[in-house]
């Protein structure tokens, strides 16, 4: 659900809300990327089983892609000066960066099910955190927000 943007409006304006919200979710990004790069430089990673091997590898793509697409409107920002049609530009950022939380959601349940699994050695333990995370990350990245408005007369609190 990328949020409309009404002509005229001062939501238009100078971008400081998308790139303060970019300075919340991209250090998330960027350290569960780094930790992840980390991994198979680790002594027992090479014992890890097929099954867990595909599960970072699901893990690290899904994580570079968030990276990716929460940095690129930055980049693109830099490479279009001056941005002479604000109202597309951050409409489009704005999707790529919903794009790059989503797969961020995906990467962070998927690490709770690696981590977990491997450090309770427990497959169950493992998949009932990641549904634990999968909820947490629905219910307050996602639904949440949705039931939430600004607009005159509604009152979403």
């Amino acid at each position: 659900m990328v949020p409309r943007i009404e002509e005229g409006t001062r939501e238009d304006g100078d971008l400081t809300d998308m790139l303060g919200e970019l300075r919340v979710v991209l250090p998330t990004a960027q350290l569960l990327t780094a930790f992840l790069i980390t991994v198979p430089f680790m002594p027992g990673f090479s014992d890890l089983a097929v099954i867990e091997r595909h599960v970072f590898l699901a893990t690290f793509m899904l994580s570079v892609t968030g990276l990716v697409l929460l940095s690129a409107p930055a980049v693109q920002h830099r490479l279009v000066r001056p941005l002479l049609d604000r109202v597309k530009f951050k409409h489009r950022a704005s999707k790529q960066i919903l794009l790059g939380c989503g797969a961020i959601s995906l990467a962070l349940v998927l690490a709770a099910q690696f981590v977990l699994t491997r450090a309770m050695d427990s497959i169950l333990i493992g998949t009932v955190a990641a549904a634990g995370v999968a909820a947490l990350l629905t219910l307050f990245w996602w639904l949440l927000p949705g039931t939430w408005s600004d607009r005159p007369g509604h009152s979403g609190d």
